[in-house]
């Protein structure tokens, strides 16, 4: 089964990550313009990469983003898969459970959206809401319409056990599983939000719920932290990524997305001898038109 190549944001496999050893803002930041540079060399080398992917057809890529509001994640999304042909990519954000969606559990929604062999799906917050949002708001669990006999007081450990278990049969089967935790300071999300009331054609991106979730703050950094302890694995990755520098950011998780594909030493198909013979054969039928 495949396992994450090395690197320096990637959380820990001993279930000891902690949120506030984690950074907002790179260590040794190279600057805007590098940045900049890097990132459209690494989206054409992602170019490539998912072209092979799609040619050998045996492995699917799913990256997860999820991240307090104004994080990045619509941006980072946009300019790290802004070279991918749009025919092997798909995204999908995740809102509020429509009324058919709380009539299964809380995995099948994101189970329907799966990316197929060859393809790379994007979550835009996924089924890990389940365990951040809903825990940090438990009345939501009112409308899931779960089971009497649910055991309420390990209800996060079991719903943690059953992502490990979904996770873990989809890297068997082939699906590369990357999961971005875009980590933002709460000054940084303030300027953030303030940009979005003072700029016009920002407005739109504006909610008030948003300003009331920060006073829920803590509330979500343990969530988080509790969550990616519980599901980071091999074969299932968090990344830890600062995220008040946005250029770095992308950067940043572009290398990661391209590093996962090399690791998987993908070639295009070979064609065997009796192939080869055939295409002679259709060459010289095409040159006699």
């Amino acid at each position: 089964m495949w396992k994450a190549p090395e690197h320096k944001y990637l959380v820990p496999e001993d279930g000891k990550f902690k949120i506030k050893d984690s950074r907002t803002e790179p260590e040794n930041d190279p600057g805007k313009k590098k940045c900049k540079a890097e990132l459209e060399e690494l989206v054409e080398e992602l170019h490539d990469l998912q072209r092979i992917l799609y040619a050998h057809d045996h492995h699917s890529v799913l990256l997860i983003f999820q991240a307090l509001d104004a994080a990045g994640k619509d941006s980072t999304i946009r300019a790290v898969m802004s070279g991918v042909n749009p025919a092997g990519c798909q995204v999908y954000s995740f809102k509020q459970p429509s009324a058919e969606e709380l009539d299964h559990d809380f995995l099948w929604r994101c189970a329907l959206r799966l990316p197929e062999r060859g393809r790379i799906g994007i979550f835009n917050r996924s089924y890990y809401e389940e365990v951040l949002v809903v825990r940090v708001h438990p009345e939501f669990l009112e409308n899931q319409r779960l089971p009497a006999d649910v055991d309420w007081k390990n209800i996060w450990q079991h719903r943690f056990e059953s992502i490990r278990n979904f996770e873990e049969h989809l890297a068997r089967n082939g699906t590369i599983i990357l999961k971005f935790w875009l980590h933002v300071s709460l000054a940084e999300q303030k300027q953030r939000f303030l940009d979005r009331l003072n700029t016009p054609e920002k407005n739109w991106k504006f909610s008030a719920g948003d300003v009331a979730e920060r006073e829920h703050y803590k509330e979500y950094m343990h969530a988080f932290e509790e969550a990616i302890n519980a599901t980071s694995r091999p074969w299932a990755p968090w990344y830890a990524i600062p995220a008040d520098d946005k250029p770095y950011m992308r950067m940043t998780v572009a290398r990661i997305v391209v590093d996962a594909l090399k690791s998987l030493g993908l070639n295009y198909p070979e064609v065997t001898a009796d192939e080869k013979a055939r295409f002679d054969e259709m060459r010289k039928l095409l040159h006699q038109e």
